[in-house]
């Protein structure tokens, strides 16, 4: 039987990343593609609890889903499949996703989700946010889709690929990484309302880049696709050797 690949994102169904990783993946396996109806990026690991969420079938292969990313892996995965996923792939995102940022971020979640639900799953972003190279980009997402799909992944692990900007500098190989860190300036705009009201909006300039060795951000500054393995145990296994030793008068 034919390996079973669900294709979903943050940025909405009709998306040029999404619609790029389709095509670059065909002949993989048998492909459907669940995605948001709206763009959701920032969404994170949201749900939509307590109220209907629409659901729409396309056609044979494709699904748009009124609500978020991980509403959208929920619903195919324990909803309307007719058979579980062999293989999650969260993107092409227009942006790249690495360090803080995967905390916000709605096509990391999506394969959070996946993994919780015992799929293999990928996050593949792009720093090239125009995807005006779609072709080599997606091209790039294939090579390491079909690794995994030959080594396989440990249970209760992910992976996030960032793809650096081949318009940039040619990419050179892949880096195995960890979460590098960025800071955001000036995240806030705010104007005033009347009276006492205020009004915000979150955008803010383009983050500093830590540049520690072996991270993602180093590896796609030096041109590098980086693939950084992450897991749900968010425990700080060193705070709590150190926090045994507190004592708590009750």
């Amino acid at each position: 039987m034919k390996k079973f690949l669900m294709l979903t994102n943050d940025d909405g169904i009709e998306a040029k990343g999404l619609r790029a990783l389709e095509t670059s993946l065909a002949g993989l396996g048998d492909i459907v593609v669940v995605a948001p109806a709206t763009e959701q990026s920032a969404s994170s690991h949201s749900l939509t609890i307590g109220n209907q969420i629409p659901a729409e079938k396309l056609d044979d292969r494709h699904y748009r889903v009124f609500g978020t990313p991980t509403d959208c892996v929920l619903l195919a995965v324990q909803g309307f499949l007719d058979r579980k996923p062999d293989f999650l792939i969260s993107g092409i995102n227009h942006g790249p996703n690495m360090g803080e940022d995967i905390t916000y971020s709605g096509t990391v979640s999506a394969a959070i989700e996946g993994m919780i639900l015992g799929i293999p799953s990928i996050a593949i972003s792009s720093l090239q946010r125009s995807l005006n190279n779609a072709d080599e980009i997606s091209r790039l997402a294939r090579v390491v889709v079909e690794t995994v799909m030959r080594e396989g992944l440990p249970k209760g692990c992910l992976l996030n690929v960032n793809i650096p900007d081949p318009k940039i500098s040619p990419i050179r190989s892949v880096r195995i990484t960890k979460l590098g860190s960025r800071a955001y300036e000036n995240l806030l705009k705010r104007e005033a309302g009347k009276g006492s009201m205020e009004y915000y909006t979150i955008g803010g300039d383009d983050p500093i880049w830590q540049k520690d060795a072996g991270t993602d951000i180093a590896a796609v500054r030096s041109g590098f696709v980086s693939v950084t393995p992450l897991h749900l145990d968010l425990t700080d296994h060193k705070s709590v050797v150190e926090m045994e030793k507190w004592r708590f008068r009750l």
